[in-house]
């Protein structure tokens, strides 16, 4: 199932959390050899989890990760901004864009890989609808592209830096119905209970508007 927690909350799931951490560990520093850092415990943090971030999260039948992203408004600090505005043509400081870093499958889902990507780009979009935004900005490894085209959800191409393994690209998403109901067919989530776990976290959608 998909949980929708910011940072303060996933202390109340702690399997969720140390398990999300430390295939993140697993994925960026052990398999694509990034420059990140991973503390004594095995997890991978860096300044941006320390914000308060929203995580969306495939959480496992025995509350286990199984895929992640997470989410920060691009009015504060975030990665985008502070790293690769260079690439996707200079800083993009708007209330309606958000980003979305971080995109981490657990090792062990085998044949269920490409139903767990799909869910973990549903609640990317689910929380975009939610919350009326226009984009969402990501910096991604320019191999994921052919991940998000088979998923059917592809984002505009902003710029792209090196080459090979090295390159790395800025996309933009736009939110619409139609992409989430070729999210719920890939992750072969129905959109009624999609909705369902998305109003868990934050309320119904005319709560949300009679908040904002």
């Amino acid at each position: 199932m998909l949980q929708y927690l910011y940072a303060d909350e996933l202390a109340l799931m702690p399997k969720l959390q140390k398990t999300m951490f430390k295939d993140r560990a697993d994925q960026f520093k052990t398999r694509l050899g990034w420059d990140v850092s991973v503390d004594a415990d095995g997890f991978e943090r860096d300044a941006y989890d320390a914000l308060n971030p929203l995580y969306a999260i495939w959480c496992q039948a025995d509350g286990r990760h199984g895929g992640s992203m997470r989410i920060l408004p691009t009015t504060g600090p975030c990665m985008y901004n502070d790293h690769f505005s260079d690439i996707g043509g200079g800083v993009l400081s708007s209330p309606l864009i958000w980003e979305s870093t971080r995109f981490c499958l657990a090792p062990d889902l085998g044949a269920d890989a490409g139903r767990v990507s799909a869910a973990i780009m549903l609640a990317g979009c689910e929380v975009g609808l939610r919350f009326q935004l226009e984009h969402a900005i990501g910096v991604f490894d320019r191999r994921m592209i052919r991940i998000y085209r088979a998923i059917g959800w592809a984002p505009e191409v902003l710029g792209t830096t090196g080459k090979g393994r090295d390159a790395i690209s800025v996309g933009l998403w736009d939110f619409s119905d139609q992409a989430r109901r070729v999210l719920c067919t890939k992750a072969k989530v129905s959109p009624e209970l999609s909705q369902l776990w998305i109003d868990r976290a934050f309320g119904a959608t005319q709560d949300v508007a009679q908040s904002a």
